[in-house]
């Protein structure tokens, strides 16, 4: 069997840049020894907004201008890339809350193989679940988890309410 770990959206935005909080400061750790410790193929979503960012959808409900391609806040932490350049991995970068094209390259590097997937990552209660939910709809036979203490939602409450919005749509919670 395949394993295939997605790290999602672990930007300087999201950790201690523009939208960034304390939990996703405090879960780098965790994060970096789980991508090192990972047997198994490594995927890693970049929210991607352009210079227009304000004029879009996300934008109008969200006015803070965060991961604009080619800005400091759009690059990986930096002891999160370190991890991950060391171990190797797909970058996948998504202008939405979920990634469209990330089934299919799941799909393409499984080549067949049964596989797992496993989640950690940056919003818990935005891109987290939007990618989850997204993956367990077109893989509804496949094990899912989350690894609860790799992500931080917005506040503790709403990762909270993610992680049991995940549990209930039969995505495992670790």
């Amino acid at each position: 069997m395949k394993h295939f770990l997605i790290v999602v959206d672990m930007q300087k935005d999201f950790v201690d840049g523009a939208l960034g909080t304390k939990e996703a400061v405090a879960i780098i750790p965790e994060v970096v020894r789980k991508i090192e410790s990972f047997d198994g193929e490594i995927f890693a979503t970049l929210d991607t907004h352009g210079d227009n960012y304000m004029q879009t959808m996300e934008g109008k409900n969200l006015p803070v201008p965060h991961c604009i391609k080619g800005t400091p806040g759009w690059q990986l932490d930096e002891r999160v890339a370190a991890a991950l350049e060391k171990r190797g991995y797909t970058p996948v970068e998504k202008v939405t809350f979920g990634s469209a094209q990330l089934p299919s390259l799941i799909a393409d590097a499984a080549a067949g193989e049964p596989f797992d997937l496993e989640l950690i990552g940056l919003c818990t209660d935005i891109c987290v679940v939007s990618n989850a939910l997204l993956l367990k709809a077109i893989y509804c036979e496949t094990p899912i988890s989350v690894d609860a203490a790799c992500c931080a939602g917005v506040t503790p409450e709403k990762h909270a309410a993610a992680l049991e919005t995940m549990r209930s749509c039969q995505i495992m919670i670790k």
